[in-house]
């Protein structure tokens, strides 16, 4: 075996872990931790006891055992899947004798949960989780090492979190193994206990690190090429290029094209098993790796000397859409790009091209952020509750998710019928014997009652892989999962995704063979939709997975669409949905313009019909009715709707109600109004304020009649009720408000009342004239001064302790004198406005002595 850095190191490793249960081990890229810790840790076990390495890929944990099988030689059995193995999704290499194997964290965490009981050992799991392959062997191991922990996967945390409560509890003599090349070792050491933690030197050999000199504008896959070409001419050996993703992958290679002796091949996590080997095994000719992050980590590729580094990747995250994991390209951290440049310098000198700056590279985060703070938590608060843990936030974890993360996460599992307040449902103990987030396994339980387990199997593989095809804007249909499900059929498509999605399906048809409980067979599909469901299986079970995300056009054709959950987001043109007034949306990502806000745009969506959402979800739909009232037609509408959550699937117009609600509506548009909205067209608007004052004034003059108190919060009490049963401002002008106001008063009263505080005053020339009542002022009367001759004295209310303050206007009906006694205006001030008066209007009669001349007749 070649000699590998970690190697000093190892029987210090052995004899720590002898000492005590746990250890943390950091080791620099290129130590060898992987495939050189776990065999010298076997050494010092039972035969009967084993070891299962945990590997956050599928593909680093195959090429390690087949690496650990290869250096063991025949004298140790190197026979892979002997005392090595693996076990992947869909690949499996194991016996009765292995004893050192490598899997992927989610196997090993069904396994762990498939186990007779829960962690420390307190009661059973509320469902049993099978495996999703045959028996793990070891079943339980003596030790367990997780290996790249630094990537905090959603999973590695949770397994981690189970692993330490076992330990705690019914197994005591677990063993834990933490290794990482970029671990903070103190947060780890302390959750296991304060248990010791060692570090090991990495590469063998040195490697130099060339950084773009500027920000380089050319697309991906031109400045790939480039620096593939600079690395062919100027280096030996093979060349790796870390790429985001498949598409940056197949875009690089048609532009690098076939050069002379050289092989490009890609590497990704899709690629059927013999497709990955030619990209590792040594070829004949110089290879071009063209990878993804599988290649980031606990893998050697012997003879590579380059590493290209996009400094991209696509990074996983939660969509608050489809509840199901995303993966959107974004720029590296600190931490993956030093695991990038390991992959060089294991064999030989190495350099590594990243093709950003150097001032990109230090201004990123020193790591990713864990999943546990940024992915969704329905999936793992499910298999805790499966699990009997009633308050997820309580559990063990490593690092406590967000409190708002597992509330939305057990709303979710409500909506899906996964939990009815803490416990699981018969449906929800199903979902987590499921190897799916519990969005899919509802839509594959859905299909496979609806007679459609097959089809159905296919259908979440698909979605849970990635879509096979973009759909061109010409093509339309009912449904973008079921459009890319028939390209599948058709074999269309990358070959490698195509065959992923085939295992799948075939894989999940096989949990499907056992036939469900009775208590989980819903009842038979009813309603008008029943007549057409053998034409809409999938698209009804695609509905029962994504209930929260209902839309609805805003109007016909338009891509604009209204959510049940509030909001509106936009079809994207690429859809085939393109008739469908409502649909359920799948799939959406976050697309934001310059100087414009973020906007959702969902991606995939499935049509489907009102009648469907009553028949499964009747609860989430309530009828409601909207009083709007219509300022320019005064009067108020009741619009009646029907509601699914938040979005309004149907709506209908009427005008005819006499509901409280109408009523309140008219009362309230009226007050805002103002007088002129409760008022006869012809009445002055001043008419209920001076009928307040005249009450009060009357209160005022004579406490002996115990009037009573009326004020604005009567008039607003007297507008409402004549409100009732009305829904215009005509109706309600034809109510006789200021009679009502005055209803308050008893037959005595009203009489005293208008005695004491008339509406209006005869004059002496016979002429009524209204008499006008304000807060803080005298009542008072105006008319021309003529108008008052032959009266001695002015006239007085209130059983005459009050004067009435009159306004003498001139001929041009200004006044000419403001006062309460008229006799001493006769006798003093008379005079001298006659003379002014006699000056500017000669033709006006103006008596020496007024009080005995009869005013003149009114003009007709």
């Amino acid at each position: 075996m070649i000699p590998l850095p970690i190697d000093p190191l190892l029987p210090e490793v052995v004899a720590s872990l002898a000492r005590g249960r746990n250890l943390v081990l950091t080791a620099e890229p290129g130590a060898g931790k992987t495939t050189r810790v776990p065999p010298a840790l076997l050494g010092g076990l039972k035969a009967e006891e084993g070891i299962v390495v945990v590997e956050p890929r599928r593909l680093a944990a195959r090429l390690s055992a087949v690496r650990v099988a290869e250096e063991r030689g025949p004298e140790l059995g190197s026979q892979l899947g002997g005392v090595v193995g693996y076990q992947v999704r869909f690949d499996e290499r194991s016996s009765a004798a292995t004893r050192l194997l490598y899997v992927t964290e989610g196997i090993l965490l069904r396994r762990l949960l498939s186990s007779s009981g829960p962690p420390g050992g307190a009661g059973g799991p509320a469902g049993r989780v099978p495996a999703e392959e045959s028996p793990l062997p070891p079943a339980v191991p003596r030790i367990v090492v997780l290996d790249e922990f630094h990537e905090r996967s959603l999973q590695s945390d949770l397994l981690l979190a189970f692993l330490r409560q076992l330990q705690l509890g019914s197994r005591p003599d677990l063993s834990l193994v933490i290794m990482s090349a970029t671990l903070e070792a103190e947060p780890a050491a302390a959750f296991l206990g304060d248990c010791p933690s060692m570090h090991a030197p990495g590469r063998l050999f040195p490697i130099e690190i060339i950084h773009a000199p500027t920000f380089d504008p050319a697309p991906l896959e031109e400045q790939v090429a480039t620096a593939v070409r600079r690395a062919l001419s100027e280096d030996d050996g093979d060349i790796l290029v870390f790429l985001p993703g498949m598409a940056e992958i197949r875009r690089c290679a048609t532009r690098i094209g076939s050069p002379p002796d050289v092989a490009v091949l890609p590497l990704h996590g899709t690629l059927p098993p013999e497709e990955q080997d030619r990209a590792v095994r040594p070829n004949s000719r110089r290879k071009v790796i063209l990878s993804t992050n599988v290649a980031e980590t606990s893998l050697t590729i012997d003879g590579v000397t380059v590493v290209i580094d996009s400094g991209l990747a696509r990074i996983a995250g939660h969509s608050s859409w489809s509840g199901l994991p995303t993966l959107k390209v974004q720029k590296i951290s600190r931490a993956s790009a030093a695991q990038r440049a390991g992959r060089a310098g294991r064999t030989q000198p190495g350099r590594v091209f990243r093709l950003y700056t150097k001032v990109d590279h230090d201004a990123r985060p020193s790591h990713e952020t864990p999943e546990v703070r940024r992915a969704d938590l329905c999936e793992p608060v499910l298999l805790l509750r499966a699990f009997g843990v009633r308050e997820p936030l309580s559990f063990g974890w490593f690092e406590a998710p967000p409190r708002e993360a597992i509330e939305a996460a057990d709303e979710l599992l409500a909506r899906l019928g996964a939990v009815a307040g803490n416990e699981l449902t018969p449906l929800g103990q199903r979902l987590a014997t499921l190897p799916l987030h519990p969005r899919l396994g509802r839509v594959l339980l859905e299909a496979e009652r609806r007679g459609a387990g097959r089809t159905g199997a296919e259908l979440v593989a698909l979605l849970q892989e990635r879509d096979l095809a973009t759909p061109g804007e010409s093509e339309t249909g009912d449904s973008d999962p079921l459009w890319a499900l028939e390209q599948l059929q058709r074999g269309q498509g990358d070959r490698g995704v195509v065959q992923t999605v085939r295992r799948s399906a075939g894989q999940l048809t096989r949990l499907l063979a056992t036939p469900p409980p009775s208590a989980l067979t819903p009842p038979p599909f009813t309603g008008e939709a029943g007549r057409g469901v053998s034409s809409s299986p999938l698209q009804i079970s695609l509905l029962t997975g994504y209930p929260d995300r209902v839309a609805r056009r805003r109007r016909p054709g338009s891509d604009e669409l209204l959510l049940s959950g509030g909001g509106t987001a936009r079809l994207s043109r690429q859809s085939v949905v393109k008739e469908a007034s409502l649909m359920v949306a799948i799939e959406a990502e976050e697309q934001r313009r310059a100087g414009e806000s973020a906007i959702g745009v969902i991606r995939s969506a499935s049509a489907i019909e009102p009648e469907w959402l009553l028949d499964l979800f009747p609860e989430r739909l309530r009828d409601e009715q909207r009083v709007r009232f219509i300022a320019d037609a005064e009067r108020v509408d009741v619009d009646s709707l029907l509601f699914y959550d938040d979005l309004v699937l149907e709506e209908s117009r009427g005008t005819a109600a006499d509901s409280d609600a109408v009523s309140t509506a008219l009362a309230e548009a009226a007050l805002e109004r103002g007088p002129s909205a409760y008022l006869p067209h012809d009445a002055p608007e001043t008419e209920p304020a001076r009928t307040l004052a005249r009450l009060r004034f009357a209160r005022e003059a004579l406490p002996e009649l115990e009037l009573p108190e009326v004020g604005m919060d009567d008039v607003a009490r007297t507008v409402r009720s004549l409100a009732a049963g009305k829904r215009r401002f005509d109706d309600l002008r034809e109510g006789n408000l200021l009679e009502v106001l005055l209803s308050a008063l008893d037959h005595k009263q009203r009489a005293a009342f208008e005695a004491a505080a008339p509406d209006s005053i005869a004059l002496p020339s016979g002429r009524r004239v209204r008499l006008e009542y304000e807060d803080g002022k005298p009542p008072w009367i105006e008319s021309r001064l003529q108008d008052f001759f032959g009266w001695t004295e002015g006239p007085r209310l209130a059983k005459g302790r009050v004067p009435v303050t009159l306004h003498l206007l001139a001929p041009n009906k200004r006044a000419v004198q403001v006062t309460g006694d008229l006799k001493g205006f006769w006798e003093r001030h008379y005079p001298a406005v006659r003379k002014e008066l006699m000056r500017r209007y000669p033709r006006h009669a103006w008596p020496d002595n007024p009080r005995v001349v009869p005013p003149p007749k009114p003009r007709r």
